[in-house]
């Protein structure tokens, strides 16, 4: 009987917003209001049962996802509750914590902004 191995799962989505960073210093390119084709991955990890041969159903990533994209795609994300600093960083945070407890073995959020840029949440929290 084969054993049981753990493994990550990554499912991708995209969206379209616009957003600005009001926090950027004066005269930054970031600070003026502009748009992305974002890439989001959604990652779990967990043990792949023998008698299944799989973690779970991509299927029930898109689902769990489903509803933020919804709120996310084509808005202007700084109106978003939540979202009103919206850096790469801070909607990497706020999609973990809207999956977080709803999608088992929640792993990793990586939000692409550009084909060069991204950022990577694990949902620790860092006392600094």
């Amino acid at each position: 009987m084969p054993d049981t191995f753990q493994v990550d799962l990554t499912k991708e989505f995209t969206f379209e917003a616009a957003h600005r960073l009001p926090q950027a210093p004066p005269g930054h390119q970031c600070a003026r209001l502009h748009g992305h084709s974002f890439r989001v991955r959604v990652t779990v990890r967990g043990p792949v049962p023998p008698d299944t041969g799989w973690l779970m159903d991509f299927a029930d990533i898109q689902r769990a996802f489903a509803p933020l994209r919804e709120q996310l795609d084509h808005q202007y994300l700084n109106e978003i509750p939540g979202l009103e600093n919206p850096s790469s960083e801070n909607i990497a945070r706020w999609i973990w914590q809207r999956l977080e407890g709803r999608l088992p073995g929640l792993r990793r959020i990586t939000i692409h902004e550009t084909c060069t840029t991204r950022c990577s949440y694990q949902g620790r929290s860092v006392r600094l």
